[in-house]
């Protein structure tokens, strides 16, 4: 019985566009551009003199670091939508690129961190965080421990 040849970039069990993934992707993409609008157009730089006024939505200003946490918490949640297996990332080998892919990105995020801590202000995004940088890194890797509890 000869094995049947398999087309690697064919999708083995559903489709690859699926809702759930395009949701995830979707919230991805809103977490990475919430907080780059933030950072680049809203953000006022403290290291400014005189010091500017905030940018505009105001509303989007008032929040001050908490437009962090909705940055991140759209994207943790984004690539925990897209750990099921309905999605390209929860089944077969996407878990594993997801899972090793979530703890790379956490481990060198939390090492980034350390090597730059004595003077991080020339970093975008970590500047503002500050130690809060150990909770991003660590929600990677949770995000990690996410995709393992899928892998077969």
């Amino acid at each position: 019985m000869a094995k049947a040849k398999l087309d690697p970039l064919a999708p083995v069990r559903g489709p690859i566009f699926t809702v759930r993934f395009i949701v995830a992707l979707v919230a991805i993409v809103l977490g990475i551009a919430w907080m780059t609008y933030y950072y680049v157009a809203v953000r006022v730089d403290p290291t400014a003199f005189p010091v500017p006024d905030a940018g505009s939505p105001k509303f989007m200003a008032d929040l001050g670091n908490w437009n962090y946490l909705i940055g991140f918490g759209l994207i943790f949640l984004g690539l925990v939508v897209s750990a099921h297996p309905s999605t390209p990332l929860g089944r077969g080998r996407g878990v594993v690129v997801g899972m090793l892919g979530c703890f790379l990105v956490g481990l060198i995020w939390i090492c980034t961190y350390y090597v730059f801590s004595d003077d991080i202000s020339s970093i975008p995004v970590f500047n503002d965080l500050g130690q809060k940088n150990l909770f991003v890194g660590i929600g990677f890797m949770a995000i990690g421990f996410t995709f393992a509890t899928r892998w077969e």
